[in-house]
């Protein structure tokens, strides 16, 4: 049996990279920098509750080491460290943030790729600033379902290869309220080509190190965009065009089976298009374009469901003044915005053809029902799958996704009209891109309230379930195809989610 302590490991971003030339670990501004060398904190009593065997099978794994996967121990070739970012959070700059409670213990090489191995929740590093660097069990079980579940469901993201408890009590404030409570430690062994992020960039743009900013695009591009044959100005660009597109295509994904983010400050943007750092997320229940699960960002709605499009526009904005300095001429920089809309435009009407079974996108069609849904609270992920089977004689089915209230004249005009655009078997196509189970927020809350409990009972099944979210697996139909329970709609957990979620 072969562990992740077998595995060859390298350290190619510690040792292509700036780093830190302190090696004590206090929380501090970090200059000239990408990275510094951050040991894992030792835990008491960790016990491993959650392991995808998926994740495992792609490092080639199948024994857990708990103690390596708690950051109790390391083996030869790691080398631990914390990154050094920045970023824009709620739209004000924010200065240096850097990874607080998560320690990259290395690289490993792959049949898909360099994967980078990192432990959050596994204690304090330089950029902790007054936290301890330590996760609890309730938002470590929601960061390693998420990530799994939206692998499962074809949402580019970083995965998740285990959870273990810690054997500790952590303080937190789930709503920030005045009301701190102990609460069970966690450690989440997550996985990515790597954790660069656009703010990684921004903190050398911002304090003028044009040095540590060419090291890192130089180690970027070459270690994870090495297909890209350009040189000089045109390199540059051809990157960050990937850099665009793959960011457009994950939030058409987000927007596909009505994923809310919930935080997308830039220092939570993936330089590989990859759904990054799962705090207040949330799967819209009634399609609300102005929902966010955030309570932080309930005044301004600022990371909203329907406004996640414009924000990553907004956030690469960002990054590609970040990247300016290093242009001999930046003209080309707006057009590179240009693409995002152009392309970002063609792809959600490509999207949306697919989720309804048509073979032409038609926007006052599509505005019409986003209309309804707005005016009678439906159910996204029912709706959806009801949809694939409507005909002239089930019309009134379709109410099964409604939270309240009938079939109206208004939805039999829209339905009427939608049965003449759809295309022959669309059933399939459709069942294929519009998911029957979606990570519901109050699901994850119900395998938590288990968990902290010691049952995992919960936490296992929601595992198996996320796995094959396109399936009918009516084992699980009574139970998890669902609208929201009343008990639900304004639970914390459920509708209300701080960035300690």
């Amino acid at each position: 049996m072969a562990g992740i302590s077998d595995l060859k490991w390298s350290s190619d971003f510690v040792s292509q990279t700036p780093g830190d030339n302190t090696e004590e670990n206090f929380p501090r501004q970090v200059l000239n920098a990408c990275w510094s060398h951050a040991i894992p904190s030792i835990v008491p009593n960790p016990k491993m509750i959650v392991w995808s065997k998926e994740m495992a099978k792609i490092l080639k794994i199948d024994k857990i080491e708990t103690d390596l996967l708690s950051g109790n121990n390391l083996c030869t070739g790691m080398a631990p460290y914390a990154q050094c970012y920045g970023g824009h959070q709620f739209g004000s700059w924010a200065g240096q943030l850097g990874d607080g409670r998560a320690i990259t213990l290395g690289e490993i090489n792959s049949e898909f790729g360099k994967l980078e191995l990192q432990l959050k929740g596994s204690g304090t590093t330089p950029y902790s600033r007054f936290a301890d660097g330590k996760s609890v069990l309730r938002s470590s079980i929601r960061e390693f379902l998420c990530s799994e579940a939206m692998h499962h469901l074809g949402v580019p993201t970083t995965r998740a290869l285990s959870l273990c408890t810690t054997g500790e009590m952590i303080t937190r404030d789930v709503l920030y309220d005045g009301n701190p409570s102990a609460e069970e430690g966690a450690i989440v062994c997550r996985v990515a080509p790597s954790f660069i992020r656009f703010g990684s960039f921004q903190i050398h743009a911002f304090r003028g190190d044009i040095d540590s900013l060419r090291s890192l695009v130089n180690y970027t591009i070459k270690t994870h965009f090495s297909h890209i044959n350009s040189s000089g100005d045109q390199l540059l660009i051809d990157w960050l065009k990937e850099v665009v597109e793959s960011t457009a295509s994950m939030i058409i994904h987000w927007m596909r089976v009505g994923f809310v983010h919930g935080v997308m400050n830039t220092d939570n943007m993936s330089i590989h298009g990859l759904t990054i750092d799962y705090g207040p997320y949330g799967w819209i229940e009634n399609y609300d374009s102005h929902w966010t699960p955030n309570i932080t960002d309930i005044s301004t709605a600022r990371y909203r469901f329907g406004q996640q499009s414009n924000i990553a526009g907004w956030n690469l904005a960002r990054l590609l003044e970040s990247i300016s300095p290093l242009f001999n001429n930046t003209d080309e920089l707006h057009n590179l915005m240009l693409h995002y809309d152009e392309y970002f435009s063609k792809e959600y009407e490509n999207m949306w053809c697919k989720k309804l079974g048509i073979l032409e996108y038609d926007a006052k069609l599509i505005e019409d029902l986003i209309q309804l849904f707005h005016e009678n609270e439906v159910d996204m992920t029912i709706f959806f799958r009801k949809l694939a089977i409507i005909n002239q004689s089930n019309f009134s089915s379709i109410s099964e996704s409604f939270y309240s209230g009938k079939l109206s004249q208004d939805w039999i005009n829209w339905l009427t009209q939608y049965l003449e655009y759809i295309i022959p078997k669309r059933e399939k196509i459709m069942n294929s891109i519009n998911p029957k189970y979606v990570l519901r927020n109050w699901m994850v809350q119900l395998a938590i309230e288990k968990a902290e409990n010691k049952d995992y009972s919960l936490l296992n099944e929601l595992f198996e379930v996320i796995k094959l979210p396109y399936d009918e697996q009516f084992d699980f139909e009574s139970k998890w195809y669902q609208k929201r329970p009343d008990w639900a709609k304004n639970k914390v957990g459920c509708s209300m989610l701080s960035c300690s979620s």
